[in-house]
């Protein structure tokens, strides 16, 4: 099992989880965050005055996914949330040594 990590521009999360759910990922977690990488935020016009917005708005989303599934995960997150923009996200994947299911007390995949 693997653990993916994928931050993204929020406008694209519909299109994301269509298009993980069309490959049957059928659940994750979705948090709002801001951060900047190599846009390194941006200036703002607001009544007037300019200012700089250094933290931009992203999502993060986590799945834990089964192995078999963790390449189609990533392709189907790279061709959702891409834009061909600056700042469009990035996908980090980690190893997942467990995963239980709290209400039936699966565990592993089965739990996923």
């Amino acid at each position: 099992m693997k653990l993916i990590t994928a931050i993204i521009k929020p406008f694209k999360l519909d299109e994301v989880r269509e298009a993980l759910s069309d490959i049957g990922i059928q659940g994750m977690t979705v948090m709002e965050v801001k951060g900047f990488g190599r846009q390194k935020g941006h200036t703002e016009l607001y009544r007037g005055a300019e200012y700089t917005v250094d933290f931009l708005p992203k999502l993060r989303l986590e799945l834990a996914v089964a192995d078999t599934l963790v390449e189609q995960a990533i392709e189907a997150l790279c061709t959702a949330a891409h834009t061909g923009k600056i700042g469009d996200g990035k996908i980090f994947v980690a190893p997942l040594e467990q995963a239980v299911r709290i209400r039936t007390g699966e565990l592993g995949e089965s739990a996923l």
